[in-house]
């Protein structure tokens, strides 16, 4: 039953309201001021609100202003015995859903309330289907790390301060950031995502700011860049250590004056954009080698939150392997499995060198090759990064990596990556492109890869 608050200071028009509405078998409580309106409106959920505009203790449209101020989404309609056209669009443009001259009437007050209350469901269920499709998961983590990471976004995401994030591939960056985005006052507005490091150095500048039709050999029409896309929200800028030095100038010219101008443009256009970024480059030695400018990374870091690799969160990889299996399994419409406690200490075990995107990998590896409980032979034979074997029936345990080969954590890593990366373009057939979206990379940061690596086919 949907819940209706009448603010009118005439007791006729009241009670007239009331008897209508309750026939309609809606909930009615009414006031007779916006004072007290105001403060039923932030006690309370209500669905609808009946609004008069000239009022001895408060005028309508200041109730309609601050109403809509503790409640974005809650319909106002105003009605009012002196009802012209411009006090009509007045409300309008404040945000009211409709306007009603006095007396009412009786169809189309029904009508108009039905809308507004239809318009109300949509929102709510715009918004509840908003979140389900979102990318936005729990930060999972009982570790002192990623507990202090959930007490500053906590702390700064109602906040307008930009925000750094720092970490490894594969770490979280990205899911801070979407956090950030839902802790803010922003969340109804966008979250536009830019990687950096995905967008060639000429065509980063049309991406962030737009172009004008003819900027260009190729802008056959006029195009928004993300910063556009993004007003009234937050924009992400992953990897920003890989931006050019012209689009960095740009960057920081847009955050000081919160201006910008499309390529090919001459029209200053205002933004209103919290910008979040993430790198996984330590940017004060960028800084030093010339490659990052001081002055943007000082506009950058009003907060800086690094995220921390797996290997120094061990203890949780068993919520997240939980958490992972779950997930997964009810993807694939299977019954969940479980992994034993050996299981976990084995996977606790295995150095995380793609961090948290390799450990979901491994985990869907092992509920497609494992049994109903995954056990630490399972771990053993099929999650470790860098000794990929043969899942035919019967066949040989894999052979275990020497460890002793290798001088320091680097060199073992480099190995882990070099097999790995193998491993991938054999099974691919060396497709280059269906390898780089197996593993989750870039194309070109693939092909650098190969050549680090010193791969070639058949060897």
């Amino acid at each position: 039953m949907a819940k209706i608050l009448i603010i009118d200071d005439e007791r006729a028009i009241r009670n007239t309201l009331r008897e209508i509405l309750e026939y309609e078998d809606y909930h009615v409580e009414d006031v007779d001021n916006g004072v007290d309106g105001l403060q039923l409106i932030q006690k309370n959920d209500y669905d609808l609100v009946l609004c008069d505009i000239k009022m001895n203790r408060m005028d309508g449209m200041e109730v309609l202003t601050e109403g809509m101020v503790i409640k974005p989404d809650l319909p106002f309609i105003m009605i009012s015995g002196h009802g012209t056209v411009e006090t009509a669009v007045e409300a309008s443009k404040k945000g009211a859903f409709d306007f009603i001259s006095k007396p009412p009437d009786l169809n189309r007050l029904l009508i108009t309330v039905r809308n507004a209350l239809d318009r109300g469901s949509l929102v709510t269920e715009a918004k509840v289907l908003k979140r389900k499709v979102s990318k936005v998961r729990p930060i999972l983590g009982e570790s002192q790390s990623i507990l202090k990471i959930k007490e500053t976004i906590d702390r700064v995401g109602p906040t307008e301060a930009r925000v750094l994030v720092t970490g490894a591939n594969g770490s979280g960056k990205e899911l801070v950031a979407r956090w950030l985005h839902e802790k803010s006052n922003r969340s109804n507005g966008p979250i536009i995502e830019v990687n950096c490091a995905a967008i060639p150095s000429e065509l980063i500048e049309s991406e962030l700011f737009g172009h004008e039709k003819g900027s260009f050999t190729s802008a056959v029409k006029q195009r928004i860049g993300k910063f556009e896309q993004a007003n009234g929200g937050t924009l992400f800028l992953d990897e920003i250590g890989d931006m050019s030095h012209s689009a960095q100038a740009k960057v920081l010219r847009a955050l000081q004056e919160s201006r910008i101008t499309r390529v090919g443009g001459e029209k200053e256009i205002e933004v209103d954009v919290r910008v979040v970024a993430a790198t996984n480059k330590d940017l004060l030695k960028e800084i030093e080698d010339g490659n990052f400018r001081m002055d943007l990374y000082h506009r950058l870091s009003v907060i800086l939150i690094h995220v921390p690799p797996l290997i120094e969160r061990r203890d949780d990889i068993p919520l997240l392997a939980t958490s992972f299996l779950e997930e997964i399994c009810n993807e694939y419409g299977m019954p969940t499995k479980r992994i034993s406690d050996a299981g976990l200490e084995a996977l606790r075990a295995l150095p995380w060198t793609g961090n948290i995107r390799e450990l979901r990998n491994m985990i869907e590896r092992l509920i497609i090759l494992s049994d109903k409980v995954i056990t630490d032979s399972d771990v053993k034979a099929f999650a470790n990064p860098s000794a990929p074997v043969s899942v035919t029936a019967g066949a040989a345990a894999a052979p275990q990596t020497d460890f002793e080969q290798f001088k320091n954590f680097q060199e073992y890593k480099d190995y882990a990556e070099r097999e790995y990366i193998k491993f991938k373009l054999e099974k691919n057939n060396w497709n280059v492109s269906k390898t780089a979206d197996d593993i989750d990379i870039q194309r070109s940061h693939l092909y650098s890869k190969i050549e680090k690596f010193g791969l070639k086919r058949g060897e």
